[in-house]
Order: structure tokens, then sequence, then C-alpha cells
């Protein structure tokens, strides 16, 4: 064989391998898509007190795991301790003005009695001197006097139903239904609160990372001291838009982890955000700004998908863990090829 004979050969033959490989990939990618751009995700809880104050003392340590309700940290309790003391002298005086004012009333209703027996009496005597003057048995001046007298005991009576019903509106119910005494309890069950907020606790389960805090430090209410990343992981995966067409929920997948090369965890999709970044525009008021670009083909635009682990031997992973994620396609033979082909891809990642 000539070389001319040898060089076409070996010409004939890179163009079979290379139509055979760029073949493969075509295949590859609408049967059995594979993505690189994945990772292990975890959520992170900022952990924020409600209230103000210096820190006493610090009950966790960094990387530590803890439970719903475990106490994390203190806040100085002193001055929340004054407030709910504070409060509870001021529901116990707010009783004791309600008392005054029952002591009032009664005193009030005995007045608006009294009054009332004597001005039935003046209205009976002026009555009566009225008859007797009508039959000239008294004197104008007495029936005057008689009338006025009446009148008096009127607007005495009216004086003190008067009095009677302002005691009966400071009072207010009688009950624990008082308005007083309802605004004054629930001063007192906010301190009360505010003092359980000295407690800092976790709200969820989680791992304590990067603790910074230490004893001494001031805490302001609302602003994250530090995080909890959650305990249940989250497979986030990047598949170009029309390798993720077909597919949905509930779709059989492989994820290979750089940390673990070989090893793949089966898995299966979660669900698909509903939009990326790329299309969300704010109402700002700017002008549009249309996409430049000089490429005579674009870059495939990318979606995001999430995956659960099917069994928990990767929950040790820390969040951002590189991972590929290889969906499985039905047929038997691809599935068979999409698992080599992960493999193959998980040792590379591994060495690269």
């Amino acid at each position: 064989m000539t070389p001319e004979q040898k060089f076409s050969r070996w010409i004939k033959l890179a163009m079979i391998f290379f139509v055979t490989i760029f073949s493969y990939f075509i295949l590859a990618d609408s049967t059995m898509p594979l993505t690189q751009q994945a990772m292990a995700a975890r959520s992170v809880t900022k952990v924020a007190p409600q209230l103000n104050g210096h820190i006493t003392e610090i009950k966790v340590k960094n990387n530590q795991r803890v439970s719903k309700g475990d106490l994390l940290f203190y806040i100085d309790p002193a001055p929340y301790e004054l407030a709910v003391e504070k409060a509870q002298l001021n529901l116990e005086q707010t009783r004791k003005s309600n008392r005054q004012l029952d002591a009032s009333l009664a005193a009030a209703e005995a007045e608006v009695k009294a009054s009332s027996i004597l001005t039935e009496q003046k209205m009976r005597y002026a009555e009566r001197v009225d008859f007797l003057n009508s039959r000239h048995q008294v004197s104008q001046q007495q029936k005057d006097d008689a009338q006025s007298a009446a009148t008096a005991a009127q607007a005495s009576l009216l004086a003190a139903k008067a009095r009677l019903k302002e005691l009966q509106v400071r009072r207010g119910e009688l009950d624990e239904q008082n308005i007083n005494l309802r605004v004054a309890q629930n001063q007192l069950e906010q301190q009360q609160l505010n003092l359980s907020y000295t407690r800092v606790k976790a709200e969820q389960d989680g791992i304590v990372t990067n603790l910074q805090l230490k004893a001494g430090a001031y805490a302001a209410a609302g602003k994250p001291l530090l995080a909890l990343v959650s305990t249940e992981l989250d497979i986030i995966a990047d598949f170009r838009e029309k390798s993720s067409r077909s597919a949905t929920a509930g779709s059989r997948a492989l994820v290979a982890f750089d940390s673990d090369p070989g090893q793949l965890y089966p898995a299966y999709i979660a669900g698909m955000d509903a939009g990326i970044s790329a299309a969300q525009f704010d109402a700002n008021g700017s002008l549009a700004t249309p996409t430049k670009s000089t490429r005579w083909v674009r870059d495939a635009q990318r979606m995001r998908m999430h995956l659960t682990l099917k069994n928990n031997h990767a929950n040790t992973l820390p969040s951002g863990a590189r991972a590929t994620v290889q969906l499985l396609p039905d047929n038997a033979v691809f599935a068979l090829l999409a698992k080599a082909q992960i493999s193959l891809l998980s040792y590379l990642h591994y060495i690269y």
C-alpha cells in the first residue's frame, strides 16, 4: 500500500469516526440529555433577633447540628425583665383603680337612690301646696318655695345620675372584659413575649455555619447574626432548553458528584422553575435593551430543574457541591448508554 493510499485510508477512518461521534452526540442530546451544570443546594435560614440587646451567652458551636426549638444564644434579659415588672405593676394599679371605681360607683348609686327619694318627696309636697293654694289656704310665696324646692331636687337627681353614668363609663365592664384591664393585660403579655425573645431559638432543623458571633456583641433587631443550613438536600440542574422539553416531574435521573467518582445516585425530577432571571423585567421606567450578539448560532438557553435523591446516602454533601445529572430514557438500551456516559464523565471530572 502506497503512502498516498495509507493517508487516504486514515482520512476516511477519521471522517467515519467524526461522523460517528457527531451522530452519537446528536442522538444523546435528544434522547438521553446530560448536564454538568448542576450542584447540591440547601436552603439557608438567616437567624435574626427580634429585639435589641447585648449577647450574654452562645449555646452552639460552628458546624453543630441543631433541631427546631434548640437554644442558639441569649440576649441580656435585664431590661426586658424590668419591662415585665413594670407591666405587672401597671396591671395591679389598673385593678386597684377599678376597685376604687367600684366603691365610687356604689356611693354614686346610693346618692342617686337618695336623690330620687328626696325628689319624689319634694314633688308630692309641691303638689299638696299647689292644691292648698288653689283653695286659698296657703300663700303664693309658700307655693313658689315648694315648687322651687321640687325643681332643685330634680336637678340634683339629674346631676347624681350624670355622675353615676360617668363612673360607669370609666369603669367599663365589671369582669375581665374591662377595657382598662384588657389593655394592661395586653401590655404585660407583650413584655413577657419580648422577654421570651431574649432566648433566640432555631426555627428549623439545620447546621450552624460560619459562626462568627461572640459573647458581648450587640444584637440589633432584624439583623442576621448566624445562618442555619438545612439538612434537606436539593439538586439543581441547568439543562439546555431543547434537552428539557420532554422532562416531566417524576422522570428518572442519575446524579454523580465530583467528590464521589463512579458512584451514581438514583434520583427523580421534583419540578422545574417557572422562569429564569433573563425573562424578568422590572418596571423601572427605562427603555428596552435589545439583545446583542455577533454569533451566527446563539448560545442555548438553560432552564433550571430540581431533583430529589431517592436515598439519603449523599445527604452529608455540603451545599454547593458540584454534580453531573443524567436524565434516563425509558428505552433500556439508551438507559444503559446513559449510565455509561455519566460514569465516564464522573471519573473525568475527578481526574481533572
